[in-house]
């Protein structure tokens, strides 16, 4: 393959599948749209349903249970549900050093296990018992060990095992502050001729809407039109830019959504969505300054750069002084009290502010799918993906409708490295990789040879082929024709019996090798534990 290419992971949060404008958005995304003008759109990208899971498998090649983050962050004593990567996985990081690369990685990590509510009680603790990015290969990390926090005064904020105080002064931002170390790692990287592997995590756009004025000033007003317009304008832009097909009739507006005109307080949605659109457009700029970086170290046609999103939008609605709390300080940097949750007389985006912008927001991120982050529908699994590696991409500008996931991301990019996937590392078995690598697919037509299957909170299914088998939990297994019916609005089981029979045993032959419990066994093993 000659030169060995730079690889860069970028990953947003809590992102659905139409929030960028090379998927039908009217967020405005220009670094990620030329990206997709120069590389490939694939349209097929699938997560596993929730930020940790999804990052476990993107991080190893394997299905979360198999590397011991079968739920969440929560250890249940078992190893496929430990809630941290476990010792039968290997991370990319650690993949790519065997093969001689340079390794990073900036901003959310969140597959390290339960952190306590404050940094002082990790102090207490002696900052031990859970890996960071540090354990697992990285060379260089700055970033967070949590799951969300507040945008400008991030809770367990760390660089190299310090941790990092943040003073009223700094001006903080943690989505700006990615882009910034991101471009410090690439000066670091470039002066020394051996290649890197980047891993840029953004926090982005996941609660809690915080942004600068000035980025949600440029949106406010914007979604006075209301959701049912906003689905419907991206639904047609999909339309015509070959991202969904037109025999897959959008989904209806979800039965939590209320209708537009019965919103008494349509300033406050719209300035809810305004802080959300200023995320996104806040990290792609972000994107666009490691690009350029790129560019001015005269290694931008040598590098391979993936963009994606760890599940799709997220319903979750802030309640007051709710739960929240344990993932952010309960003060400003200059000691004001952080209200939490989803308050319609306040205005989002500052730091003394702590909402979402609830279900109806995202049924528009996730359009034209059902559901959301959770689920295992297309909407909580269905994530825009873009891929630009220079000259290298036959035909850019193309959409790519090959299934692909999480699992595959990693013998992918062993593949680029060179890299072999060993049997055991330090002495310990380890899985064998769960994905295939779909590298070809930059140059050639490439098909998938090997189903997906997912289980996260008792929802799960598989999908082989056109079809797709999935289940919300508790309900029945619905069965669906991912060709005719994308949006899953149509359930065939009474048609094709057998094919249901076929992928229910196909699943559940999978959750026995990998180690899934049922959904009742895991709300048993919480009730009987202190977690």
């Amino acid at each position: 393959m000659g030169k060995k290419p730079n690889i860069i992971i970028v990953l947003a949060d809590d992102m659905g599948f139409s929030d960028i404008g090379c998927f039908g958005s009217e967020i405005r995304t220009p670094c990620l749209d030329a990206m997709a003008a120069q590389g490939i759109r694939y349209n097929h990208m699938y997560n596993n349903a929730r930020c940790c899971p999804s990052r476990a498998s993107l991080l190893t090649g394997l299905y979360p249970h198999q590397a011991g983050v079968g739920l969440m962050m929560e250890n249940l004593g078992i190893k496929e549900y430990q809630g941290y990567l476990n010792d039968s996985c290997i991370t990319l990081a650690e993949g790519v050093k065997s093969a001689g690369y340079q390794t990073g990685m900036i901003g959310k990590w969140h597959v390290g296990g339960g952190y306590q509510k404050t940094r002082e009680a990790l102090e207490r603790a002696g900052k031990k018992g859970y890996p960071t990015p540090m354990q697992r290969g990285f060379d260089y990390f700055y970033g967070t060990l949590e799951g969300a926090g507040n945008y400008y005064n991030p809770v367990t904020l760390m660089e190299n095992g310090e941790w990092i105080n943040i003073r009223p002064e700094d001006n903080f931002y943690y989505t700006e502050k990615i882009g910034e170390k991101a471009c410090e790692a690439l000066e670091r990287f470039s002066g020394d001729d051996v290649p890197f592997f980047l891993y840029v995590s953004f926090n982005a756009p996941h609660w809690p809407l915080h942004a600068r004025e000035e980025d949600i000033a440029a949106y406010e007003g914007t979604y006075l039109v209301g959701w049912d317009e906003i689905r419907k304008r991206r639904y047609q832009k999909q339309l015509e830019m070959g991202i969904v097909k037109d025999i897959w009739d959008m989904s209806p507006r979800d039965t939590g959504s209320p209708d537009w005109d019965e919103i008494e307080d349509k300033d406050w949605e719209d300035i809810k969505m305004a802080v959300y659109a200023a995320q996104i457009e806040e990290m792609d700029r972000e994107i666009g300054k490691i690009r350029e970086k790129l560019t001015q170290l005269e290694l931008e046609k040598d590098t391979f750069i993936l963009f994606t999103s760890d599940n799709g939008a997220c319903a979750e609605e802030l309640p007051e002084d709710g739960w929240i709390c344990n993932f952010a300080s309960e003060r400003t940097l200059n000691g004001e009290k952080v209200e939490i949750g989803n308050l319609s007389k306040r205005r989002p985006g500052k730091e003394d502010t702590y909402m979402s912008y609830g279900l109806p927001w995202a049924n528009a991120s996730n359009t034209p799918f059902r559901l959301f982050k959770h689920w295992i529908h297309e909407g909580g699994i269905s994530a825009p993906c873009v891929v630009s590696w220079g000259d290298n991409i036959k035909n850019p500008g193309r959409v790519e409708e090959t299934p692909i996931h999480f699992i595959d991301i990693m013998p992918t990019i062993l593949e680029l490295a060179e890299a072999e996937y060993p049997r055991e590392w330090k002495g310990t078995p380890i899985h064998p990789v769960a994905g295939e690598s779909f590298l070809s697919s930059v140059r050639e037509k490439w098909e998938r040879k090997r189903p997906i299957f997912w289980e996260h909170e008792g929802n799960c299914g598989v999908r082989l082929g056109r079809y797709k088998l999935v289940r919300c939990y508790p309900e029945d297994f619905a069965l669906y024709d991912m060709e005719l019916d994308r949006t899953e609005l149509h359930d065939i089981s009474g048609e094709h019996p057998e094919i249901k029979k076929e992928l229910l045993k196909a699943y559940e032959e999978w959750a026995q090798e990998t180690g899934v419990k049922s959904r009742e066994k895991i709300l048993e093993i919480i009730k009987n534990s202190e977690v």
